[in-house]
């Protein structure tokens, strides 16, 4: 290959165009240049706003990641924050509505004092406050035990009311508690008084309109002037229960022809069911005088012997 037809200049990798300095010094030019022309004469203003059009959807494309990540941290955080509030709230709503029903039931339970209070200044004979403890736990009996005792003045038999009426009896003794047979026990027994009809009777415990827990009016005849609704209350003929006091309430009577006696079945009027304070009563035979001793009833008998001896003979021929 002939060597004038070789190419002698140099490949451009190796080529060199102004030098650092050059371009240094041409760059500042044009940049100081261009910033006294944007300050006199306002040249860049539209390139600038331009440029920032065509930039504003690059910039909003690139901010979204950011912008969901702060979102989302403040969602998180007010979710946390509104979760905090709405248990604080609940806890709130729950300790307000327990002191609605803690008002509420020492609302009843004032007003049953009050009503204890009341009947115990109508009652003749002495009574005692009394709190019951807990109901027995014999599942064939209905007994509660209270806790007043021999210690605090209970005598056995001594009746057991509320502000309803009569809801037992003790009939098992203890030096700090006693235990009380209710009127819906098998085993009770209580004489009562017809309010309407002035008509005395038995009521015994253990039969109701609902099975057991109710009462029943027993040897009734089958034409005997009973309706439903009648209010029985105490005779007094006992010498335990105070007269007066309301007992049970007829709610059904099954005249039996045949038989010649009725079924007269009884709602109690004191039910034991929620019932916290009672009046624990001295028995009638307290108010009652004492028997005479033989002895000074013979003394008594004595004397007035002696007195009717002369009389006798006096009136004798």
């Amino acid at each position: 290959m002939p060597l004038g037809t070789l190419d002698r200049t140099p490949p451009p990798f190796f080529r060199q165009g102004p030098s650092a300095l050059s371009k240094l010094v041409f760059f500042s030019a044009l940049a100081v240049f261009l910033m006294v022309a944007d300050t006199r004469f306002s040249w860049t203003q539209p390139l600038r706003a331009a440029l920032a059009v065509v930039l504003l959807p690059v910039q909003r494309s690139l901010a979204v990641p950011v912008e969901m990540w702060d979102g989302g941290e403040d969602y998180l955080r007010g979710l946390r924050s509104a979760q905090a509030a709405e248990r604080e709230a609940q806890q709130r709503l729950a300790a307000q509505a327990e002191r609605s029903l803690r008002m509420a039931q020492l609302q009843q339970e004032n007003n049953r004092l009050r009503m204890l209070l009341e009947l115990r200044e109508a009652v003749p004979v002495r009574s005692r406050p009394a709190e019951v403890l807990y109901e027995a736990a014999d599942p064939y009996s209905r007994k509660v035990i209270i806790d007043r005792g021999a210690t605090q003045g209970v005598v056995r038999g001594a009746p057991v009311i509320n502000e309803a009426g009569v809801l037992g009896q003790v009939t098992r003794l203890y030096p700090l508690t006693a235990e009380v047979t209710l009127l819906a026990d098998k085993d009770a027994a209580i004489p009562v008084l017809n309010v309407r009809t002035q008509q005395r009777g038995a009521a015994f415990g253990g039969a109701g309109v609902g099975g057991q827990g109710g009462m029943e009016l027993r040897y009734a005849s089958a034409n005997a002037d009973v309706k439903v609704g009648d209010e029985l209350h105490t005779s007094g003929l006992d010498g335990v229960y105070p007269p007066g006091l309301p007992v049970a309430r007829v709610a059904a009577v099954e005249r039996r022809v045949e038989s010649g006696f009725a079924r007269v079945l009884l709602t109690p009027a004191a039910l034991a069911d929620g019932v916290r304070h009672v009046l624990v009563l001295e028995p009638m035979a307290a108010l009652l005088p004492a028997r005479p001793e033989p002895e000074a009833a013979e003394k008594t008998e004595r004397p007035e012997r002696q007195l009717k001896t002369p009389r006798r003979a006096a009136s004798a021929p």
